[in-house]
């Protein structure tokens, strides 16, 4: 090969690491993902917010022995080399070094258990509810019922292309919903809400195959299993909208059953109950809307972008 093309190689490989490195991943949002994602969405329970602390502090454990093996074998190449140590020691065994080297990996595997088992304690922990949903999933999308309430929310993701040919995520935008919070994959045509700083027990099955809910900002991921019921709780302490998907390998449409749970205010949400119960779906759409635009008229979007 010519200099010259050698040269061009180069220059092409020179700009490519720039642009990766010009191109610093963006720290995640909360209620779904973000451009560039680096890292968890933005923990809105104290579950969540419990399962990103241990999952940093296990990874500062692991960069501390990653880094001290690195060292150690670095040191040990250079300092034993044949050129540095030409007569090896012929020593076998050190009480202290074998000692060390078993107490230490044992205190380390205790620091990482007394908080897991804690975190795992507390995620099984179930406070009093002052809200209960049974989440059921189909083949393939979810019904959320209310059983306090009486009433219950089919779900079914919005079509870029329907069978009439429209797009549902254009329709909705059109009418009125800010387009950051129906997202491609995880829009649905009817959301659930929940009030803002209370227990929430979902209660959680299927009636065909085995599904999985969960909603990343949350901290909740548990198995939909045909016949059983399985649970888990969330508080939500931050208002938003706030996507999940079926986590389960399922079928053929197994990724497009999200779900889309909007965090509101008390009052918000007895008024949606209220509509939904009178089978009023203008008056739902409206409740929904006017959440929508409060939540877009904040200062930061719910998965923390800025608005454009």
């Amino acid at each position: 090969m010519s200099e010259r093309g050698v040269g061009f190689r180069m220059s092409g490989l020179l700009a490519a690491v720039g642009a990766c490195l010009l191109a610093v991943p963006a720290l995640a949002g909360s209620g779904q993902p973000s451009p560039m994602q680096l890292g968890f969405q933005e923990a809105v329970t104290p579950v969540a917010a419990d399962i990103q602390w241990l999952h940093d502090y296990v990874n500062y454990i692991i960069f501390a022995i990653t880094s001290f093996v690195l060292a150690l074998m670095l040191y040990v190449m250079w300092r034993f080399s044949e050129k540095r140590n030409p007569t090896p020691s012929r020593t076998t065994h050190n009480t202290v070094l074998e000692v060390a080297w078993t107490v230490i990996p044992v205190l380390v595997l205790v620091a990482i258990a007394i908080p897991s088992f804690k975190l795992l304690y507390y995620q099984y922990s179930f406070p009093a509810p002052d809200l209960t949903i049974k989440a059921i999933g189909h083949a393939w999308n979810w019904t959320h019922e209310y059983p306090d309430q009486g009433i219950s929310v089919d779900s079914v993701m919005l079509q870029e292309r329907n069978a009439e040919g429209k797009n549902e995520i254009e329709e909705a935008i059109k009418a009125g919903m800010p387009a950051n919070q129906v997202p491609r994959n995880l829009a649905v045509d009817n959301e659930i809400l929940v009030p803002v700083g209370k227990v929430v027990h979902v209660l959680v099955t299927s009636t065909d195959v085995i599904h999985a809910w969960t909603i990343p900002s949350f901290g909740s991921k548990v198995d939909a299993v045909p016949g059983r019921i399985t649970a888990t709780w969330f508080k939500a302490e931050k208002e938003g909208i706030y996507f999940g998907q079926c986590s389960e390998l399922c079928g053929k449409d197994h990724a497009f059953m999200p779900i889309a749970l909007r965090v509101v205010k008390e009052r918000v949400f007895n008024d949606w109950v209220a509509a939904v119960k009178a089978r009023d779906k203008k008056r739902v759409r409206e409740i929904i809307l006017a959440a929508a635009r409060e939540l877009a008229g904040s200062a930061r979007t719910a998965d923390s972008r800025p608005l454009r």
